[in-house]
């Protein structure tokens, strides 16, 4: 947790923060091959119109969530394994060891990165601490959804700016966009098109922004890239805070660990967010000895970088060869493809084909987002797409059904936190 800033001790901070669950009507996102053992069943549920759990197929390749297929590394479970023992008491000391070796690995001083359970939650009070009625927020479009949703919360006024002919976040549009802005929202690589800023250009952002307003950089599918972080900006002490996640490459999905990085005075401004916002669960004992664990794993992220890498690229291949139209440049572990019909009864149709697909974006209604599966599940993918793509558009038998809410929910990463 974030510790001793301005006199705030970090037992008080964990009790400013909370130990209570985010309501997920009022707020955005709180509440919502490497030598492993087998990763567990994901999640295949939804909720029937009776009100009870409707299961899909046992077989249904799910690649909607930007999951890991992998699971935590063996590394990481064996150290939940061993701190689960000491589950009876708190062990806050395993929250500042693994706070201890993050700011170690990127030389970060004392107070300037915050553990909490996944991402989504300090992603939510990094942005609602900085925008409001009078503070807009300026975002890239498409890009993730947490950006407007949390300035709809804050009534905060939004400026979404459209992506480069590259899929970049446009950073001098973004500048334009309006002379008094709360906070600029980077996604990078970008969800749902997996593309890069360039660091220089968020570098320029981070120059040429009016005085007062912050950059906030989610850099959750960062390791999956290749290009550099901007984590040393917060080191210099730049207007800026950063976001990490071991949902993706480390895949601790359910586990929920992640970081809020940022100069104290800007963490501190966390505790601003009025309840219950802030009221996030501690990270409990065994997911940061697995957070820590993967940190520590020298191996894990070139290992799992390349996997996704070959796989995307392989399957990125396959749809070109194929004439299909895709999103070029993608460093992350999901991609977005054309289907030249409306996004949603595409995704439907491979739902009924027991693929899982991604959810569309209204800038970009006729793509559909693809999250990058083993090999296996791949080749599942490629059979069903062009299964459906053959298909005339408007006439997949049922397909529509798929999305009446009540029967079916296709996993989302969106409000998992």
């Amino acid at each position: 947790m974030i510790n001793d800033i301005q006199g705030l001790s970090r037992r008080n901070f964990m009790r400013t923060l909370g130990a209570a669950s985010f309501a997920a009507a009022s707020f955005p996102a709180l509440a919502a091959t490497q030598q492993a053992p087998a990763p567990a069943t994901r999640q295949r549920g939804g909720m029937s119109d009776m009100g009870d759990m409707r299961q899909l197929p046992p077989d249904t390749v799910i690649i909607s969530s930007n999951e890991n297929p992998l699971g935590p590394a063996q590394s990481a479970l064996t150290a939940i394994c061993s701190t689960a023992p000491m589950g009876g008491r708190y062990h806050q000391e395993e929250t500042m060891k693994t706070v201890m070796a993050f700011n170690e690995i990127f030389g970060l001083k004392k107070g300037y990165s915050a553990l909490f359970p996944g991402s989504g939650g300090p992603l939510d009070l990094a942005l609602m601490s900085n925008i409001g009625p009078d503070k807009p927020l300026v975002y890239g479009d498409p890009s993730y959804e947490q950006g407007p949703r949390a300035a709809d919360t804050m009534k905060a006024p939004k400026f979404p700016v459209k992506l480069t002919s590259t899929y970049a976040h446009d950073v001098k549009a973004m500048l334009a966009a309006t002379p008094n802005p709360g906070a600029f929202y980077i996604v990078n690589p970008n969800n749902p098109t997996g593309t890069m800023t360039p660091r220089e250009d968020i570098l320029w952002l981070l120059k040429n922004k009016p005085k007062g307003s912050v950059v906030i950089v989610d850099e959750a599918y960062h390791h999956f890239s290749n290009d550099e972080s901007v984590l040393d900006q917060v080191a210099a002490d730049q207007d800026l805070i950063v976001l990490r996640t071991f949902s993706k490459i480390y895949g601790m999905a359910g586990l929920r660990a992640g970081f809020a990085v940022g100069r104290p005075d800007l963490l501190m401004k966390f505790t601003t967010v009025a309840a219950p916002a802030r009221q996030l669960a501690s990270i409990s004992i065994t997911s940061a000895a697995g957070a820590r664990a993967s940190l520590q794993d020298k191996d894990l992220v070139p290992l799992r970088k390349k996997i996704n890498s070959d796989i995307r690229a392989e399957t990125l291949e396959f749809l070109t060869k194929k004439g299909y139209k895709i999103v070029p440049g993608s460093q992350g572990n999901m991609f977005m493809v054309d289907v030249n019909r409306p996004g949603r009864e595409f995704q439907a149709a491979m739902l009924k084909d027991g693929v899982a697909i991604g959810r569309t974006w209204a800038a970009m209604p006729n793509y559909v987002r693809v999250t990058v599966g083993t090999k296996d599940e791949m080749a599942k993918f490629q059979t069903a797409f062009v299964k459906c793509m053959d298909m005339p558009a408007g006439t997949v038998n049922g397909a529509a059904s798929l999305y009446i809410p009540e029967l079916h929910h296709v996993p989302t990463e969106l409000y998992r936190g």
